[in-house]
């Protein structure tokens, strides 16, 4: 295992690679601990941050290119930019069930669908993990 394919990629992959698994860690500790508390809106805050982060920074990456520079995976960054105002404002409306839906969803397929795609043959994450 080596970081140097991560760090030798150009910096929006760090950048999104990062994120990504610091918002996976924090996915689970909030899975984890008691909801409704300060410390889960806190890192709840951190968490969306870091998505918004991981999503955003997902448009300076075009390792895969099937329309122009884009790929699916840019639409699925879109979607998570969208579905997280969705998730905030369900919390802040107190509609726990729409919450807590959106927020897995994200979780699930914004980190460990898209993340499982990451090691592939031939992906950054494949040659960090399990060598070039």
């Amino acid at each position: 295992m080596s970081l140097a394919p991560l760090l030798d990629a150009a910096p929006a992959i760090p950048v999104h690679a990062m994120a990504a698994m610091a918002a996976f860690a924090l996915g689970v500790v909030q899975f984890a601990a008691p909801k409704g508390t300060l410390p889960h809106r806190t890192v709840g805050w951190i968490w969306v941050s870091l998505m918004a982060i991981v999503a955003a920074s997902s448009f300076w990456i075009h390792e895969i290119r099937l329309l122009g520079p884009w790929s699916p995976i840019h639409l699925l960054s879109i979607l998570v930019l969208v579905m997280l105002p969705v998730a905030v404002i369900a919390a802040r409306g107190h509609n726990v069930s729409r919450h807590r839906k959106t927020m897995i969803g994200i979780f699930s397929g914004g980190l460990i669908i898209a993340g499982l795609f990451t090691f592939l043959p031939g992906r950054i994450m494949h040659a960090v993990v399990f060598g070039p």
